[in-house]
């Protein structure tokens, strides 16, 4: 009798662990850390590996690419392994980027509604940069959804809360909340501090609720989702929308 090896709904639903995450996301990474030598102006102001990483190696191009394909090596040398214990499977991007494409779609439309219905602010935002042809935007969006949510969602998250429960003695739900939006805030605030964008009511507000709807993806289904939808959400704006 032939004994199915096929995984149930319920397990394929689970919130993927941190290791499996960063699997998923590595491909992104990787196009990102190629990209951004091939059009510096595409540089995420949240990347702390790229010029550090280029610092380190004394800004040599060769050694930076050599030390990506170490890189990639280790991933697949990973993959291998992951795999032949039964752990990761090529086949898990592919629900991966289904389920981070519905969210990234419907993410925008939500955000209006409730800025127009609610918040009663205007939802107008500026459109990325122009000065970066299609493949530049989706160098772009990849390095946004990998390093923006490394910084304020993978990091800053789990501090938070860590930092109010522990310090500050709050329920853990509480300390969840107010890391959601603190990471939120900051989150907004960086692309006018650090991107230089103008201070707009509208567009600090909508980036807000996407930090928030960023942070509940995170947190309910893991770091790869929520990478993936910021990722898939920024090319969306950035190629169908401008």
């Amino acid at each position: 009798m032939k004994i199915s090896t096929a995984k149930p709904a319920a397990s394929r639903w689970k919130r993927a662990n941190l290791l499996t995450s960063l699997m998923l996301v590595f491909p992104l990474f990787l196009v990102y850390q190629v990209g951004v030598l091939a059009i510096p102006q595409v540089y995420n102001g949240a990347d702390l590996i790229t010029s550090q990483l280029l610092h380190l190696l004394h800004g040599q191009l060769a050694y930076y690419l050599l030390a990506n394909g170490v890189l990639l090596l280790a991933f697949v040398i990973l993959f291998l392994v992951m795999r032949r214990r039964n752990e990761f499977h090529a086949r898990m991007f592919v629900p991966v980027l289904l389920e981070s494409a519905v969210y990234a779609v419907t993410m925008g439309s939500l955000i209006v509604f409730v800025m127009q219905n609610v918040l009663h602010v205007d939802p107008r935002l500026a459109v990325g940069p122009e000065a970066v042809g299609p493949f530049g935007k989706i160098i772009l969006s990849f390095g946004a959804g990998v390093h923006e949510e490394l910084v304020f969602r993978l990091m800053m998250i789990p501090g938070f809360a860590a930092l109010g429960e522990k310090i500050f003695k709050l329920r853990r739900w509480v300390a969840i909340a107010l890391a959601f939006l603190a990471s939120a805030i900051l989150f907004s605030a960086a692309h006018h501090i650090i991107g230089g964008e103008p201070w707009k009511l509208g567009v600090f507000t909508y980036r807000v609720l996407c930090g928030l709807i960023f942070a509940v993806i995170f947190q309910t289904r893991g770091f790869a989702v929520a990478v993936y939808t910021h990722a898939l959400y920024d090319v969306f704006v950035l190629l169908v929308q401008s």
